[in-house]
């Protein structure tokens, strides 16, 4: 019977025989018989957090920071400056920064010195941004967005002027990006994702999300506020499927605009907590304007109410600015222009479900789609690019509303996020409940979404401290389903999901209020991983770039293995699936995992070890045939795990680099 290589390599360890090894050595191999690592649920985190009670500031504000390190903090250019920040889109070695003015790029190829490459002025909110190849796609849906970029807005509710949808650039000169077509939208484009089709290289199409009020037919034809069972073609209840063809973008157009809300009743609702009925109040005795919407009292945002206003004004046919009289004309008509706006008019006590997404999350290569949509997550199918599918939807009434999605990298999960309160109000005080302005998590089963767990940043923030959770993406660490995700001025955190039922947060980063005395909107908009380092878009302070340290969450090699992920481009709604090359980072990752959750037995795992650093230094033949008894050994245990397909995943690995692989 031929000898394990495993019993071999473990008598080697502990006589020193092996090449590599030193009497020091062989002393470490006895001290490693017992688990270094441990499950990161019996692990503690920093206690009191240092998140609480942070100095204020705008650029000099207290920072805590938890196993990460900032890399870089760069502040906006002097356009940009007192203006919001919003998301981001990376290609090569740019980042790509929405901007209320614009759009920003930076060279992050030193990110810890990262250069402003071109500061496009070009107001329009909110700026989101996605590139393909030499493209860059930038929505807007305000009522200020001019289609000559001018920055002096539009003074009039209805103007050939006015650009509400997404406009299109060639960025083949990153530093001289040229603005070639836009595609006009009757509620124009709050976000887009873009999709790639495997099956397609002539076109890619762009789901665009529009949440604002339908634009008035006179200033795009065919906008109107009529049901679907009144106007077959009405904006209302759908997304639109814009088709760019890459050999003539500037002819991109709407191809299809399907309706995947239809059936879907209203969504169960909660009560306002006491705090946000005293808000209300308050603003009721401040002579603010307050309304119903979505079956709740709300507070009119000043610029809603200017909207209204202006509205009435030039129905008087007056201009300038409103008068008294108009604004106790406003007070007496707003649930019908709200109903207008919603475009619910008539229809306002019917029981409707969403008519609109605010975030699409694409991931062509499982087929799926995440749609967060006001009152409810849906799972589409994407297989046909412009003919999306609903197969399931799910509510709930702990979230308010539903911003955005994640799946993990195999598809079988899905985080949907609560943007509560718009991410201009203070959601995570210690009076604010866990579940509420949260990540809902749910596994997916056989075409269901089956709920899992909440998952919330738990350091209590200040009531001048806009916070609620907010956009974020996977870091490739193999084996593990990991999330950065952004929480406004709530700041940043890693968290782990792996067990969706029981996801533990892993690290962080926060500054305390913009200011201690109101609340001023500030924070991070969204957070993401790009080859090698976490990028996040700050609000109102710019650009920072930070990255994850080694600590007892994540080892050394589970971060030196999600760096061989490299990615040509990234859009934070095109989900790619990420893959990891055979390296002997990913087979030493993958052992620290089998260590921590305690899957085979510590004296092999330190037995393989040794064995791929003796492999490590030998070449040719002696490293393959080495390579290939491990592997083989590896297959033959594997039965002896509680995660046998991790330990075949090793070995597999292992065969691959034997064969040739880095």
């Amino acid at each position: 019977m031929r000898t394990s290589v495993l019993a071999l390599l473990l008598a080697a360890l502990l006589t020193g025989a092996l090449s590599c090894g030193t009497t020091e050595d062989s002393a470490r191999g006895e001290e490693l018989q017992h688990t270094e690592l441990v499950p990161i649920t019996e692990l503690e985190r920093p206690s009191p957090d240092p998140r609480v009670g942070l100095a204020a500031g705008l650029f000099d504000a207290e920072e805590a920071i938890w196993n990460l390190n900032m890399l870089s903090t760069t502040p906006p250019p002097e356009d940009f400056i007192a203006s919001f920040g919003t998301d981001l889109a990376f290609t090569g070695n740019y980042a790509i920064q929405g901007n209320y003015n614009g759009f920003i790029v930076w060279d992050i190829s030193n990110p810890a010195e990262p250069e402003l490459v071109v500061d496009y002025l070009c107001p329009a909110s909110q700026s989101d941004v996605s590139v393909y190849g030499d493209l860059l796609f930038v929505s807007g849906e305000g009522l200020e967005g001019r289609l000559d970029c001018g920055t002096h807005g539009v003074s009039t509710s209805v103007s050939e002027e006015r650009l509400r949808g997404i406009r299109i650039f060639d960025i083949s000169d990153i530093r001289n990006p040229e603005y070639i077509s836009n595609v006009q939208t009757c509620r124009g484009s709050h976000t887009h994702s873009v999709l790639v089709d495997p099956n397609d290289d002539e076109n890619i199409y762009v789901y665009v999300s529009g949440s604002a009020p339908v634009r008035p037919e006179e200033e795009l034809p065919g906008c109107t506020t009529a049901f679907p069972d009144e106007d077959p073609d009405s904006p209302l209840f759908r997304i639109e499927v814009i088709q760019v063809p890459l050999a003539s973008p500037e002819l991109a157009e709407i191809a299809n605009s399907p309706r995947i809300f239809d059936d879907l009743e209203a969504p169960p609702t909660r009560d306002l907590t006491p705090e946000e009925r005293e808000v209300v109040e308050r603003a009721r005795e401040q002579g603010r304007f307050v309304g119903e919407m979505m079956g709740q009292e709300r507070v009119i945002p000043n610029g809603m109410a200017s909207y209204f206003l202006r509205q009435i004004v030039e129905e008087r046919g007056g201009s300038g600015a409103p008068t008294a009289a108009d604004s106790t004309e406003l007070r007496e008509r707003l649930p019908e222009l709200i109903d207008d706006m919603l475009s619910a008019r008539g229809r306002a006590s019917e029981a409707l479900g969403p008519n609109q997404c605010h975030d699409i999350t694409l991931y062509p290569e499982v087929g799926l789609a995440g749609g967060a949509c006001e009152g409810y997550g849906l799972l589409l199918d994407i297989t046909n690019p412009l003919e999306p599918k609903r197969i399931d939807a799910v509510a709930d009434s702990n979230f308010a509303y539903w911003h955005s999605a994640t799946f993990n990298n195999d598809g079988t999960t899905v985080i949907f996020t609560d943007e509560w309160g718009g991410g201009t109000q203070a959601k995570c005080r210690d009076t604010d409940p866990y579940e509420w302005g949260a990540n809902a998590i749910y596994s997916i089963e056989d075409g269901k979404m089956v709920f899992q767990s909440y998952f919330k940043m738990d350091a209590p923030q200040t009531e001048t401290e806009n916070c609620v959770a907010h956009n974020g993406s996977l870091i490739p660490i193999p084996g593990r389903d990991i999330m950065v995700q952004s929480w406004y001025q709530g700041g940043i955190n890693v968290f782990d999901f792996t067990d969706p039922a029981n996801p533990v947060e892993i690290a962080f980063h926060d500054r305390g209020p913009i200011s201690e005395d109101q609340l001023e909107v500030g924070g991070s908009w969204s957070i993401y991983w790009y080859n090698g380092v976490l990028v996040n878009s700050e609000i109102a302070r710019g650009l920072d770039i930070f990255e994850l340290l080694p600590s007892d969450f994540v080892t050394e090699n589970e971060i030196a293995a999600s760096k061989t992920v490299r990615m040509e481009y990234f859009n934070p709604q095109g989900q790619p699936m990420f893959h990891w090359p055979a390296s002997f980072e990913l087979v030493r990752a993958y052992l620290d995992q089998l260590e921590r959750d305690r899957e085979m037995e510590i004296r092999s795992i330190n037995t393989i070890r040794n064995g791929i650093k003796e492999a490590e230094n030998r070449r040719g033949t002696a490293r393959q045939s080495l390579l290939m008894q491990l592997a083989d050994d590896l297959v033959i245990r594997a039965d002896q795990s509680p995660n046998k397909d991790k330990v075949k995943k090793i070995a597999a690995v292992l065969e691959e680099l034997a064969s040739g692989g880095s």
